[in-house]
């Protein structure tokens, strides 16, 4: 009775054992376990998104991978009306671009999309990128966006990428164009185009990784 209990003991340590593995297996899986996500927790982005005609996978598929590591993403637009891209997804601002504070944001970045050109000479939009590179915040935009940087006039010697329709607006402005899909210099991040949103998103995320081991 004695050799039956203990048997019986021991085949149930091993099932929870076993148990606990498949756990921690299936939570890697589904990517609960990401090594960066400790570091970036709480962190703070800001996405700026036209009030219409912002591209889609532009805003979705860099904001998906931050909130996967655990950090906070505010939209932000010059209109808190529900905002439609251009291939019909829809997103709600969290706050008016008037009311953004630069100094509560680790990342200040510029979506962009064809309506994303009412930035390119708004005096707030050019504030913002002005205080973001005062504060020495990750200032980032992608497809026509990088105009807006350009205009603030942060572009001077720098290097930068942008949709091949405005290569010349970031030429004019003293820009370095690399035609790269996605370009660091220091921390002004520029992107091409939806095609490289993913790579975009993920080159952010590791330069925010970088400064803050600095």
């Amino acid at each position: 009775m004695i050799n039956f209990t203990y048997r019986k003991r021991n085949k149930i340590i091993i099932f929870l054992v076993l148990l606990s593995f498949l756990f921690l297996f299936l939570y890697n899986l589904e990517g609960g376990g990401s090594e960066t996500m400790s570091k970036l927790q709480g962190k703070k982005i800001l996405m700026i998104i036209a009030s219409q005609n912002f591209r889609d996978e532009e805003l979705f598929k860099p904001r998906e991978l931050f909130i996967k590591e655990g950090m906070e993403v505010i939209l932000a637009s010059s209109s808190l009306e529900v905002s439609r891209g251009m291939l019909g997804g829809t997103a709600k601002p969290d706050i008016l671009i008037s009311e953004v504070k630069v100094e509560e944001f680790d990342v200040i970045i510029f979506v962009g999309g064809i309506g994303s050109s009412e930035y390119w000479n708004d005096p707030v939009a050019r504030e913002i990128v002005k205080k973001a590179i005062s504060l020495d915040k990750l200032i980032c935009a992608i497809c026509i966006a990088p105009v807006t940087l350009a205009n603030a006039g942060i572009l001077d010697g720098k290097k930068a990428t942008v949709f091949r329709s405005e290569v010349k607006a970031i030429k004019r402005k003293g820009g370095i164009y690399t035609g790269k899909a996605v370009e660091v210099d220091g921390n002004i991040i520029t992107a091409e185009g939806p095609q490289a949103a993913t790579e975009f998103g993920q080159t952010i995320i590791s330069a925010l990784i970088k400064k803050m081991e600095q």
